[in-house]
Order: structure tokens, then sequence, then C-alpha cells
């Protein structure tokens, strides 16, 4: 048994251990949670991954645990809120593409009963598929961060190598 080799070295504390270890490649049960992890990946554009991660636990508190619903309401005060917060990544089209987003997401699970089920209903689509349907319907996404988004939901493979002690 091993470690994907970027984490096999680092500390147990250490941020992208942590997220190796209890949340990449595996899907949420919550949409919530799912959203929040895409959150993470509009915000890591132009980024490096281990910012966003070190970033994480702020994001949680900015965008009040990542609710959908709550976050569809946002009003131009909490982008304010979020904009003068030092401790997550303050770009005004991030923030508003997360508050479209997540009116976006209502709407799926009107049409599909939640966001991972429309998810589910789509495996099968290669990347540039995936990479169609996600532009159609969210703001700030783009090819990298689709794939890194299903990937790290276990839907597009490559979050763990196949040996991966996550695996087994």
């Amino acid at each position: 048994m091993s470690y994907c080799s970027y984490a096999r070295n680092l500390p147990e504390n250490n941020v992208h251990r942590l997220f190796h270890d209890k949340e990449h490649g595996r899907m949420p049960e919550s949409d919530n949670e799912i959203f929040g992890r895409l959150i993470l990946e509009m915000n890591q554009a132009g980024l490096s991954w281990d910012c966003v991660l070190k970033k994480y636990d702020n994001f949680r508190i900015a965008y009040h645990n990542f609710e959908v619903q709550r976050i569809a309401n946002y009003s131009e005060m909490d982008i304010e809120r979020i904009l003068s917060d030092k401790g997550v990544i303050r770009h005004r089209k991030k923030i508003e593409a997360a508050i479209y987003n997540a009116k976006q997401i209502l709407a799926l699970q009107d049409e599909f009963g939640s966001f991972r089920e429309w998810i589910n209903a789509k495996k099968g689509l290669n990347l540039d598929e995936w990479v169609r349907e996600f532009k159609k319907r969210f703001k700030f996404v783009g090819k990298e961060s689709v794939n890194e988004l299903l990937m790290g939901l276990n839907i597009l493979p490559g979050a763990h190598h196949k040996e991966c002690i996550i695996n087994i």
C-alpha cells in the first residue's frame, strides 16, 4: 500500500494530505459540499491549489458553509463582506460567479432533484463534453477547473493512483 506521490511524504496535518485523505476522489452526499468544491475550483483559477486549500476553512465561513440557497440570495452587501475578508480570495467576478452558480444549482435541483443527481445523470461523458455542459450552466469554469472538480468527485479518473491507500 502506498500514497499518491504528492501526498506520500507530507505530514498528516498538511492541508494537501488532509484533502487527499478525506475528500479528494469522493463524491459528497450534500449539494452544499459539492458546491463548496466548485467554489474552490473556481477560486483556484490563476492561483495555486496550495493557496486555495490553505483558505478552505475561511471559504467555508465566508460562504456560510456553502449553503446553496443562502448564497443564491446574496446581496451586494454580502459581496462587499467577502471582498473585505482577507482570509479568502477577494475577486469580485469569482464571488459574483459563485452567486450565479448557486442560482443555477437551485434550477438543477428543481429539474433533477439535486446537483449530485444532475452530475450522476451525465456520467460517461468525456472531459470535453463535461466542459460544454458546465459552460452552458455555470460561470467562471474552464477545462482545468471542470476536470479537477470531476476528478475530485470521482466522476473522471485520476484522483488517486491505482495503488493509493485511499483506493483500497
